[in-house]
């Protein structure tokens, strides 16, 4: 086997392009490097060989810088960034050029690096203030911190050349209490508030320095604009503190001052009262103002005032500002003292204890003090011919009135009388009422029976019933009055004893005796009545009546009757010991009666034999009597019939003719009641010899008519 060497050349073709070590370059260049200055570039570096590899270099365009190239002993190319002029970071802080690297190949290859060129600044600019004065305007009432101004300056410089610093160059000690500024930012604030009463205008001399030594100065003016922020203030100069109630209209009470430290609008001002109080409040010079009385004041009607004066400015919003003026009225004596009622009247009860209360009367006074002190009197007059203070008076100060008598209903029934009330004023004023007083009936008095009238012998009244009588008859009737009024007056009539009790009836509100049914032969000729009258007052008060009630058809037959009662029949064995007791009882009763009857028999006869013997005229017995009860007014009518009497040996007779009969009362017309038991014995006790003996006899009969 055989070894041959060969050798193979490998031409050489343009594949690579000039490369850079980076992509970027940055150079820093102060602004004050002078021209000509040169800085060297980066290699680039080419990997073919020949014609192919690196030929050259080139630069962009550029006003400020040129490429220097120069060759090395070996053939390397070196490059060089040359400053052409100066530089201005102000016009142009940054400068950006493209180096490029080329080969000999073909195509030509290239490669590129960015060259950065930064200038560095020089504190060669001063700064400025944006504007050479600074002008506004703000409300004094903007509160504390807010931003008045911001200071603006401008400093072409950069880095520590560019930091600038604010502060004020002429400020006074007052302002630089009131404004703070930012030495940074150059903000001014409100540290204390504005008033525009104290300084409408700040003016304040600024200025800002950079880094450096350089510095601007500005004029600062700050115009405060007025706000309503001041109350108007009020102030009493003179004041009255009491006037009496009959001063003058127009009297001065006080007088104000008002003042308000805004100013225009915010210082005008208007002053006012209440419409409704009696005031009025005048413009009196300038700014001051005067309060006076528009009326005639009246201390009833408002004895104090509280005076509310408000001064109000004409500010947006309004401020107002108001005090409060007391004022006393003074009484006068003007008014007289006014009772509550235009009239009295009380009530009181019949037979009060004499001194005791009876009612009070009261007068009010709407003066004060001792204008208002009211007294009371009676008005003296006349009662029944009596003065009236022997029957009332009166407390003078509490103004009570008391009795001083007991007063009795069946008296006196009324009072009529006057108060006076005076005041203690002075001149005294003073006023009167009339006072009524009426009595109130008590029952104090029991019923009055007027008939039968009340026997002055003892005998009871005697009413004759016939016989034949029919059931409802009117035997008589008991007639009572009670002078007691109202229902002390009503009164009532019992039947509370009877011979028969079911015989007769007893009307109970009008008094009628009537038979209760047929009379029988078994009842008895003489019938005892009881009558029990009642008023219905509280308690009630009562009267009783005993009358007697003969049962005969005439008066003959009476005295047959009477000749013939005997004494009664032995009740049957079987009666008790009571009943027994009570015939002898009755039967003592019937001889007492026989006696009375012969000695009024006697003193009858005595009297006649000095009247003439023809008949017998009585006189001054009352007829009839007029009762008034509650209203209801009876009469009382006498009938008087004349009773002839004819006798002879065998036989009588009764004759009775109507004399008269009177509606009113007369003493000449009445006519005696005769007991016609009295009347019997007279005509037993005539001669009998005389042939025909005729005695007249005035007979009396009751009657009741409404």
């Amino acid at each position: 086997m055989k070894v041959y060497g060969a050798e193979v050349e490998i031409t050489d073709i343009n594949d690579n392009a000039p490369t850079f070590h980076s992509e970027k370059l940055e150079l820093k260049m102060s602004e004050l490097t002078a021209p000509g200055s040169h800085f060297p570039l980066d290699e680039a570096q080419d990997l073919d060989l020949g014609a192919n590899t690196l030929q050259g270099y080139k630069l962009s365009n550029s006003s400020h810088f040129s490429l220097n190239v120069q060759e090395a002993v070996d053939g390397r190319q070196y490059t060089e960034l040359v400053l052409e002029r100066p530089l201005d970071r102000e016009e142009e802080a940054i400068h950006n050029l493209v180096l490029t690297a080329y080969d000999g190949g073909d195509p030509v290859r290239t490669g590129t690096v960015q060259i950065q060129v930064t200038v560095l600044d020089a504190n060669d600019n001063a700064p400025v203030f944006s504007h050479h004065s600074y002008e506004v305007s703000v409300r004094e009432d903007i509160p504390v911190g807010t931003t008045v101004v911001i200071l603006k300056a401008i400093d072409l410089d950069e880095g520590v050349n560019k930091e600038l610093k604010y502060s004020f160059r002429k400020i006074t000690e007052r302002d630089s209490q009131i404004f703070h500024l930012n030495s940074h930012t150059g903000e001014i604030t409100l540290a204390r508030g504005l008033d525009y009463e104290e300084s409408t205008l700040h003016e304040i001399e600024v200025q800002v320095h950079d880094g450096g030594e350089l510095f601007d100065k500005s004029k600062l003016l700050i115009f405060v604009t007025d706000v309503n922020d001041n109350a108007p203030k009020l102030e009493i100069t003179s004041l009255i503190s009491f006037i009496p109630e009959n001063s003058p209209p127009e009297t001065a009470i006080a007088l104000l001052n008002v003042q308000d430290e805004d100013s225009a609008e915010n210082a005008e001002v208007t002053c006012s009262i209440p419409s409704n109080l009696p005031f009025l409040l005048t413009k009196a010079y300038g700014n001051y103002y005067s309060l006076v009385t528009a009326r005639a004041l009246d201390r009833e009607q408002m004895a104090a005032y509280n005076i509310t004066v408000t001064v109000t400015d004409h500010g947006t919003p309004p401020l107002s500002t108001s005090i409060v003026i007391p004022l006393e009225i003074l009484d006068t004596n003007d008014n007289p003292p006014h009772f509550l009622q235009s009239i009295y009247t009380s009530y009181l009860m019949e037979n009060n204890p004499r001194g005791a209360s009876i009612f009070s009367l009261k007068a009010d006074d709407p003066d004060c003090g001792e204008n208002s002190r009211v007294t009371y009197s009676i008005i003296e007059h006349n009662i029944s011919d009596s003065p009236v203070s022997s029957f009332l008076s009166i407390n003078s100060e509490t103004g009570t009135v008391y009795g001083l008598i007991s007063f009795d209903y069946e008296e006196m029934r009324e009072i009529n009388f006057l108060v006076k009330a005076q005041d203690g004023g002075s001149p005294a004023l003073s006023s009167n009422v009339s006072v009524t007083l009426f009595i109130l009936d008590q029952n104090d008095n029991a019923p009055q029976i007027l008939y039968p009238s009340p026997p002055t012998d003892g005998s009871t009244g005697i009413e004759l019933a016939p016989r034949s009588s029919e059931s409802g008859y009117l035997v008589t009737k008991v007639v009572a009055v009670d002078a007691d009024s109202g229902q002390n007056a009503w009164l009532s009539y019992q039947l509370i004893k009877a011979t028969e009790p079911g015989l007769f009836t007893l009307g109970l509100h009008t008094g009628e005796i009537r038979t209760a049914r047929f009379f029988l032969e078994k009842d008895a000729l003489k019938q005892s009545l009881v009558v029990l009258v009642k008023d219905n007052g509280q308690p009630p008060l009562s009267a009783s009546a005993t009358l007697t009630v003969v049962l005969a058809d005439t008066i003959p037959a009476i005295l047959s009757d009477l000749s013939s009662i005997s004494a009664p029949v032995e009740p049957p064995s079987d009666l008790t010991f009571y009943l027994v007791l009570a015939v002898a009882f009755v039967s003592c009763l019937f001889f007492t009666f026989l006696l009375v009857l012969g000695a009024i028999k006697l003193h009858r006869w005595r009297n006649s034999q000095l009247l003439e013997p023809g008949s017998l005229n009585f006189s001054g017995a009352p007829i009839s009597q007029f009762v008034g009860i509650d209203g209801v007014r009876a009469f009382l009518h006498s009938y008087c019939q004349e009773v002839s009497l004819t006798t002879d040996s065998r036989k009588s007779q009764f004759n009775i003719s109507k004399a008269n009969y009177s509606n009113t009362l007369s003493n000449k017309d009445t006519c005696e009641i005769k007991d016609p038991f009295l009347i019997a014995e007279d005509i037993n006790s005539s001669n009998g010899d005389s042939a025909n003996t005729q005695v007249s006899y005035p007979f009396q009969i009751w009657a009741l008519r409404f």
